[in-house]
């Protein structure tokens, strides 16, 4: 979703999206043109792969989803199933007690110390908090009929899943207890099965997923290291962080009477889905079809933007004054976790901004370890038996969390749409180094059309996802029409691509807010018939189906629970697991990796594949690949180490 919606509402609901049935017709302006480069079959490749697709979904970690998936014989999956934390049937198994959370205090004394990654002062839950419902509440939220939700997603969704954009509601207001789960005021002290209480087509609520947030729910600490474990992160503060920040506080007090609902979370980070249920079928097809990693991350910790941004340039950006140098951003955009006096845990400034521009904090200077919260980080990392890097250079303000990009779809200045804007960046990226070599690609954004014509996003039907598009970011791309116009299109122009047998060497799919799978805004189902629709029009084309692998991924976990092992790579990640499911005539039978990646790793296979050199001195994609014990495959021993994930296909066959 766009940050325009993100920082005024929290999500954007159906409701705003049907509000005005004449203003869908602007979804069907004209697209723009073809590629004028070649399609991506004729280009010189280190593998068979000569079309390499990613679609990025929203906000599920690896466990929600995929809890009790059993693989085919021969395979072994790391899952709360595998782990025996749950059984099949989704009750407590005989290691429950690894999913066990804690209530904590940032400091000895309440209110007076420093931000914590990993609080001293911790309390097993007896209960975990009560979940609060989130999403459209009513029927009158959502589309009113097949008709207008068609008119939505313009044939961007797979025969049968339309449906779902018109069924789902809460019956519940926003922020208030979720009776549908049942024992709702009594849940364990772990994950808990989502449904069937809440109906796999049901709307509900969405974690926090923030970048200090997440340090503190993965409560990484070097005291608690093991031979499997060596980062030390236990993964056992998610609903503590839910409870007593949740999605910042914008530099505001702590509200009077302030309790385990008034963040509109409780303890939504502990659910799961259960494929042994039935749930998410398709994703469950593809799994047994083709190939899965359990050992897939989210790149950086926190939420969309930064996700996609190390998708995009396999490294983290900055603050600077427009022309390529490092600036100073103002002070209330500059991120401060340590708790406001008095209280536990309630950031001094953190947040998405308020709509009269106060609040905001999503900068850290974190190669300064004076600032506010950059010491827990670091020490942190350097406390570790084989230290990390931070990798933060002096003087620059990095995003943590989500603000707008610099530009419009159409080059103008995204300045005036907010002042939490992130200025025009020039450090190098993919789309770069595909362009020096006149290797054709092109984002392909759900809704680009519109929101050409609607920037400032007036218009209740667009739902297009300006954050999530790394390219908008950069000058080179958006100040030169030709490259615009060349590498940012609709997702109606793929379509076209794939039955003109032009598709680019490298695609870059974004579903829209709509069909995204992002909790509370959207559903699961929404986003499998998305993937559908993809997957099938590919498969149609026989040439084309041929040489392309599909990645199937989430931008990060939301802030859902996962039990996988987490590696720390700089200051900026990793974060938790996330499904990806690879989808290729060269990833088939039902194979499971193990090998550790994340976003970055696609950056390392279109460089590995297309014969490119890592986009700079620093960027992650200079990683090796890991080596492991030949009993633990999933803990890279020459950390910090990502895959390129080469070795989750058979081009032997």
């Amino acid at each position: 979703m766009s940050l325009q919606s993100v920082s005024r509402t929290g999500f954007r609901y159906l409701k705003q999206a049907t509000a005005s049935c004449l203003a869908l017709q602007l979804l069907f302006g004209a697209t723009l043109p073809l590629s004028a480069q070649t399609s991506g079959k004729n280009i010189p490749t280190r593998s068979p792969i000569k079309h390499v697709i990613i679609v990025m979904a929203e906000n599920r970690s690896f466990d929600h989803v995929f809890a009790t998936y059993k693989p085919k014989n021969g395979e072994t999956v790391s899952n709360l199933l595998s782990k025996e934390i749950v059984n099949a049937d989704g009750t407590p198994g005989p290691n429950y007690s690894f999913s066990a959370q804690y209530t904590a205090v940032d400091s000895t004394t309440v209110g007076t110390g420093k931000y914590s990654i990993s609080p001293p002062d911790k309390t097993l839950y007896a209960n975990v908090p009560p979940v609060a419902a989130g999403g459209p509440s009513s029927a009158s939220q959502l589309a009113p009929s097949i008709a207008v939700a068609k008119q939505l997603e313009p044939g961007f969704l797979a025969n049968g899943s339309y449906k779902f954009l018109t069924t789902g509601a809460t019956g519940i207001p926003s922020g208030q207890v979720d009776a549908r789960i049942p024992n709702v005021n009594n849940l364990p002290d772990g994950v808990f099965q989502l449904t069937p209480g809440v109906k796999y087509d049901d709307y509900a609520s969405s974690p926090v997923h923030r970048f200090y947030q997440m340090w503190q729910q993965e409560d990484c600490n070097v005291d608690y290291s093991t031979e499997d474990n060596p980062s030390g992160c236990l993964s056992d503060l998610f609903p503590w962080v839910e409870v007593t920040v949740g999605a910042g506080t914008n530099g505001k007090p702590q509200p009077v009477g302030f309790n385990n609902l008034s963040t509109h979370e409780g303890g939504t980070s502990m659910e799961f889905y259960n494929m042994q249920k039935g749930d998410a079928p398709y994703l469950k097809f593809l799994a047994n079809t083709y190939t899965i990693s359990d050992n897939y991350h989210q790149a950086a910790t926190g939420g969309t933007g930064p996700n996609h941004i190390l998708l995009g340039f396999a490294d983290d950006i900055w603050y600077s004054d427009g022309k390529g140098y490092a600036a100073v951003p103002p002070a209330n955009q500059i991120e401060n976790p340590d708790p406001q006096p008095g209280t536990n845990n309630w950031y001094v400034e953190d947040g998405y901004g308020a709509a009269d521009g106060t609040g905001g904090g999503s900068y850290s200077a974190c190669a300064d370890t004076t600032q506010p919260g950059v010491s827990a980080v670091v020490d942190y990392l350097q406390s570790l038996t084989r230290p990390i890097k931070p990798n933060c250079d002096p003087g620059h303000y990095y995003i943590l969390n989500n603000y707008n990009n610099a530009y419009n779809g159409d080059g103008s200045s995204a300045l005036p749409l907010s002042p939490f804007t992130i200025p025009p960046t020039s450090v190098r990226h993919i789309g770069d180094a595909l362009m020096e070599k006149n290797i054709s690609f092109k984002y392909y954004g759900d809704g680009w059309n519109l929101y050409l014509s609607d920037p400032d996003y007036n218009n209740p039907a667009n739902a297009y996802c300006n954050i999530c598009n790394p390219f908008q970011y950069a000058t080179d791309i958006m100040t030169n029409a030709t490259l615009r116009e060349e590498h940012n299109q609709d997702l109606a122009n793929f379509y076209e691509d794939v039955k003109a047998s032009e598709l680019p060497a490298v695609s870059i799919i974004k579903p829209s807010g709509f069909v995204d799978g992002h909790p509370a805004s959207s559903k699961l189902d929404l986003f499998e018939g998305f993937a559908k629709k993809i997957v099938d029009a590919v498969q149609a084309n026989p040439e084309l189906w041929a040489s392309t692998a599909i990645f199937i991924t989430f931008d990060e976990g939301g802030g859902y629970y996962d039990s996988g092992y987490i590696q720390p790579l700089d200051f900026f990640g990793d974060g938790t697991r996330v499904p990806l499911i690879i989808v290729s005539p060269f990833a088939t039978g039902g194979h499971v990796s193990h090998s550790y990646s994340d976003h970055v790793s696609l950056v390392k296979f279109i460089e590995r594949n297309f014969k490119l050199a890592p986009l700079t001195a620093r960027s992650r994609d200079n990683y090796p690949n890991p080596k492991t014990a030949r009993d633990n495959p999933y803990v890279p021993l020459n950390t910090p180490a990502i895959d390129d994930l080469f070795s989750a296909f058979n081009f032997k066959q």
